[in-house]
């Protein structure tokens, strides 16, 4: 017993495993990207379990989560993927953080920020080849590059894109994309503007397509064991790092007729014998039906509205349950096996957003 109601369990060895078989695929440096929390498996200690694996590079989504890793005393370069507001561009750069850049309106507030910084402010230029999100067109990106080559104290150290279909293993985009990147690549070349870390690669390009790893490649899902997407496997080796568990709190026999739950949209049919298990919505796990759960490693079913904070499960088929037992929602327990992906398909959803959304107040325990 750890005295937990309901927790995490991330095994550091399995995410140091899959960190190694990515590195000997892909051959070059990786980035960690650990944003939102880790993919729900806790920022920093993710970005510890990484860099005792030889990672020295991690990517987050937003400057207020490079700013909790220096907190926590992590010292290795960071790179904010995504949209810095400008009041942050000063704070970022004095604890030596790395910001993507992609567009000319912030070029003043670049320029005074990096003058007052104790050290060159580093820059990324994120450019858009296709995703049409966050990005520079391609035909500005040479200009923007030459003027932020002119501004004092910045480091253009990277240049990179985003692709938006490298988990289809087969959509042409993903290479009309890399094309347009390695051509402005030869461009700026040409013109002594290439910064020194080219990177395309996210999880799903990094185990498909080793013609998009440039300088180092950007390594989210996939670092935790989980396949970017149905037509993209993970390599051999590889394992889900996550699983998530429970107890059994309350047992009770309801007679035929009794509403289980709110809204009662399930009403016993005979004597039924129902647990309760102190997981809910508010911990990320969702108001589904058909949810199933392992006990004794057997699958039991969920029953009548997930609660923010509890949910019932029907235990007739399960005589031996007791107060206390374990009940796992993600991962294994005997014979039987319940994936992210098995509860992202009942949620209609994918893998990412399971995991993502596993509320901060359950328990991580690291092993």
């Amino acid at each position: 017993m750890n005295g937990y109601s309901n927790w995490l369990e991330i095994d550091r060895q399995v995410i140091i495993g899959n960190i190694e078989c990515i590195n000997q695929w892909t051959g070059v440096p990786m980035m960690a990207v650990v944003k939102a929390n880790g993919y729900g498996h806790g920022l920093t200690e993710v970005v510890r379990t990484a860099v005792e694996a030889g990672v020295r590079y991690c990517g987050v989504a937003r400057v207020e989560e490079a700013f909790e890793l220096r907190r926590a005393g992590i010292d290795i370069p960071v790179l904010v993927l995504g949209y810095t507001p400008d009041e942050r561009f000063g704070e970022a750069f004095a604890q030596n953080i790395s910001l993507t850049f992609f567009q000319p309106q912030q070029l003043d507030v670049l320029a005074a920020a990096a003058r007052e910084a104790p050290r060159p402010a580093k820059i990324h230029l994120k450019v858009d080849t296709g995703m049409s999100r966050l990005g520079a067109p391609p035909e500005l990106a040479y200009d923007m590059l030459q003027r932020l080559s002119e501004i004092e104290n910045v480091e253009v150290e990277g240049i990179f894109t985003h692709f938006a279909r490298a988990d289809e293993r087969y959509a042409p985009t993903t290479e009309w994309q890399l094309r347009k990147f390695t051509d402005l690549l030869a461009e700026i070349e040409s013109a002594g503007l290439r910064p020194p870390i080219a990177h395309t690669a996210n999880s799903a390009a990094a185990l498909t397509r080793p013609g998009a790893n440039f300088d180092m490649v950007r390594v989210g899902i996939a670092l935790y064991g989980l396949a970017p997407s149905a037509e993209v496997e993970l390599l051999e080796g590889m394992h889900p790092a996550l699983s998530w568990h429970a107890r059994l709190s309350h047992i009770y026999v309801y007679p035929p007729g009794s509403g289980i739950s709110y809204g009662h949209i399930y009403t016993t049919q005979e004597n039924e014998r129902i647990g309760v298990v102190p997981v809910g919505y508010g911990d990320g796990y969702r108001r589904e039906e058909g949810n199933i759960v392992l006990i004794h490693g057997r699958r039991v079913p969920v029953v009548g509205r997930v609660c923010m904070d509890q949910l019932m499960v029907r235990l007739d088929e399960l005589p031996e349950a007791e107060i206390g037992d374990e009940v796992v929602l993600i991962g294994e327990q005997g014979t039987e096996r319940i994936a992210a992906e098995e509860l992202a398909s009942r949620w209609n959803t994918f893998n990412y957003e399971v995991v993502c959304g596993l509320s901060a107040r359950v328990p991580r325990h690291y092993t």
